[in-house]
């Protein structure tokens, strides 16, 4: 279909279309330069505008429309990297049809950290965009994978700034971006703004109520385990976790101006992710299978340290590098961690003669290269 012509030449996808944005003529136009205007007064004291942001490694001239965090933020969703996470592990190797992805995740941290930083008057397109980006670092097979790469990294390797530094590098993202992803783990230094500082909470409040009820419908845990602090401020279903927690940083952002939560759900929220990783990440199974996650990352990254030439065009394939020189161990190593689980189990199957009982359990791989 071409559209329905019907009048004044304006083209309308649908034979009885009659929503206007303005029925009584053209539509005011507000570009970037009238609605960054607007954010000395919109915005918090403390919020971070966009005028006088920005600052890119890369000058480039501005979007006529887009404020330079929501250019960032749209950059972000149209990334390679922000795409493969929809086939990393969250917490289940290879979930099913209903258990959190690492791409869930990041939707779900940027669902809680805008609503923060709506109520409480912060930028919500630097907040999503730090969200939405703050786990594209991340390799195959969720956290085991840190434990695979960090021998073949100086320094060791962290998701948090890599995926500021290497996985995102090519989008030239605005350095408020890149700092607010890049220390978004609580071990990290603080970032500098207070959109950055939401996205660290708003990304273990996602995780500690999602992955527990992704546990609970797996037959893992039930509610029954979690701590009585948790039933009695927080509730039993992830919707009230949510919801309490959100209110709590909201309450004390909008009375103390301070980014943060008051004392008595912030000990609830640090009780529930000690249940977590009692329950749930250190339970037999989760750490068998992610000694076969390192097994196996640790296997391709030697594989291809020492074949640089087998690393496809584009970051961090080069067919001038010689193999086992540092170039090639760093190569390898982005290689690897950008792979999603599927590609990387597979990889090794097909490449290094992996045999498929040695995969984490619930993996079914292509044994084709």
């Amino acid at each position: 279909m071409a559209g329905h012509d019907r009048h004044h030449g304006v083209v309308y996808a649908h034979a009885d279309s009659r929503a206007a944005a303005d029925p009584e003529g053209p539509v005011r136009r507000r570009g970037r330069a009238e609605r960054e205007a607007a954010e000395g007064t919109r915005l918090a004291p403390g919020a971070t505008r966009s005028v006088g942001a920005g600052h890119r490694s890369r000058p480039e001239d501005p979007d006529p429309w887009r404020t330079c965090f929501e250019r960032d933020r749209d950059r972000i969703l149209h990334a390679p990297a922000f795409r493969r996470l929809a086939g990393k592990t969250q917490v289940f190797v290879f979930p099913d049809d209903h258990q959190r992805t690492r791409l869930t995740h990041a939707l779900e941290v940027a669902q809680v950290a805008t609503g923060i930083a709506r109520a409480c008057r912060l930028n919500v397109a630097l907040t999503e965009a730090i969200a939405l980006g703050h786990d594209c670092g991340h390799g195959p097979g969720g956290h085991a994978s840190e434990d695979a790469l960090s021998p073949f990294v100086d320094g060791g390797f962290d998701h948090a700034p890599w995926g500021a530094d290497v996985s995102l590098a090519s989008l030239n993202l605005c350095s408020e971006t890149l700092d607010g992803i890049r220390n978004h783990s609580w071990s990290r230094p603080a970032p500098r703004t207070p959109e950055g500082e939401v996205v660290s909470w708003a990304d273990r409040i996602a995780y500690v109520c999602h992955d527990f009820e992704d546990a609970v419908r797996s037959g893992i845990v039930t509610a029954g385990v979690l701590p009585a602090i948790v039933r009695e401020r927080c509730g039993e279903r992830r919707s009230q976790q949510l919801g309490s927690f959100i209110d709590a940083m909201v309450s004390t952002m909008t009375t103390t101006g301070q980014v943060g939560m008051d004392g008595d759900l912030a000990e609830a929220l640090a009780a529930f992710r000690a249940c977590n990783y009692e329950h749930i990440y250190l339970r037999p199974s989760s750490v068998h299978q992610a000694r076969a996650v390192v097994a196996v990352l640790t296997a391709l990254v030697e594989h291809f340290a020492d074949r640089p030439n087998l690393i496809p065009p584009g970051p961090g394939g080069h067919d001038d590098l010689t193999g086992g020189e540092p170039g090639a161990v760093r190569a390898a190593v982005a290689y690897v961690a950008g792979m999603t689980d599927r590609f990387a189990f597979s990889q090794a199957v097909a490449h290094l003669g992996w045999d498929p009982a040695r995969l984490p359990s619930g993996v079914g791989v292509d044994p084709r290269p």
